[in-house]
């Protein structure tokens, strides 16, 4: 016997001493899937809300007949599941394509804004440290290419400037002193998302806003610009709990076949064109307060929607089930890895 072959069934006894089953507990022609970081399959609840939408509800939403204000009606319902789910109001949600259209609306919000107050602002001795400057974004080196890319090419173009903060090689977070420490006169936006796809680290975000919204009020007081935070919360959404109050940022990005939901996506902005802004990419319509216009894709919607709810009513569930199924992997792991050293150690 080859010397892996013995180290497989060493390991297969060791699961046996320890009370797994192995594969004789998995079905025949019954496959695993394991990467829901990267899409989830549709929820049958989110199906059948799909396809009675696509049936009852396929009226242009801005028309004032019936199948319209139907359609109408089914994406308010959707707004408002979307906001209970993340703590905001219902004015505070932005339907859009997905998670990367969300993400570029942010930055393309951040630049639009540093040079439109930039103009407006007075001059005196800390405005003149932003005049004719470059704005400058603070992202992290782990951030989704829907972020990197965008800002990366921002540089390119000599549009702005940018800095990308490392995560620590101990806790695998964007550590929130080395963000603070990265902020200058023309900062506008940082950018940090709430959990890694590929590690499943949570961000330090709560923690991170804080510390921002204090220099924010020097900040302004000294004329210069207003840091905006925003986080992707992607990967966050349907695993744990996600609060925007909780969070404090001013912006956050959902993404809906990360839950259960299709490939459509949506942008919490807290108070848009109010207390925060939101600088359109697109001009049409007037659809979702021509902050992203373009008739409404109600089923999707629907689909994000129903998610949503979902979420809403199972959040400690899933939260619970997550946790089960991460224990039991890395205990998994943890038998086969010693299992295999110790047999190779041993040889």
């Amino acid at each position: 016997m080859k010397p892996e072959e013995r180290a497989s069934e060493q390991m297969k006894e060791t699961s046996k001493k320890r009370g797994y089953g192995g594969e004789k507990n998995i079905p025949p022609g019954r496959k695993i899937y394991l990467d829901y970081n990267a899409t989830t399959p549709l929820a049958p609840e989110v199906i059948q809300a799909v396809t009675k939408a696509m049936h009852e509800a396929w009226g242009n939403p801005s028309s004032s007949y019936t199948a319209g204000q139907k359609a109408k009606e089914i994406i308010t319902e959707a707004r408002e599941s979307l906001a209970r789910m993340v703590g905001g109001r219902l004015q505070d949600i932005i339907f859009t394509s997905g998670g990367t259209e969300a993400n570029n609306l942010v930055i393309h919000t951040a630049v639009k804004q540093f040079k439109k107050s930039n103009r407006q602002r007075h001059e005196g001795e800390d405005q003149r440290k932003t005049l004719g400057a470059q704005p400058h974004l603070i992202t992290s080196c782990i951030e989704h290419d829907s972020v990197r890319l965008p800002v990366e090419h921002l540089v390119k173009e000599q549009k702005a400037e940018a800095t990308f903060v490392p995560v620590s090689k101990v806790t695998g977070q964007v550590e929130v002193d080395d963000v603070i420490s990265a902020i200058r006169p023309t900062t506008c936006l940082v950018s940090i998302m709430l959990a890694n796809n590929e590690t499943g680290v949570i961000m330090p975000i709560s923690h991170l806003s804080q510390q921002i919204q204090a220099l924010n009020q020097k900040r302004m007081s000294s004329g210069l610009p207003r840091i905006l935070v925003h986080t992707d919360a992607a990967q966050m959404i349907g695993k744990g709990r996600v609060d925007v109050q909780e969070l404090g940022v001013d912006y956050l990005t959902i993404v809906g076949h990360k839950f259960y939901a299709p490939r459509i996506g949506a942008l919490y902005v807290r108070g848009p064109g109010e207390a925060t802004p939101l600088h359109p990419m697109m001009f049409g319509g007037g659809q979702e307060r021509s902050f992203r216009p373009g008739t409404e894709n109600t089923p999707m919607i629907a689909g994000l929607g129903k998610a949503a709810e979902l979420v809403n009513k199972h959040c400690e569930d899933y939260e619970t089930h997550m946790r089960k199924i991460r224990d039991y992997l890395e205990e998994r792991l943890e038998v086969c890895i010693s299992a295999y050293y110790f047999f190779w150690i041993g040889l």
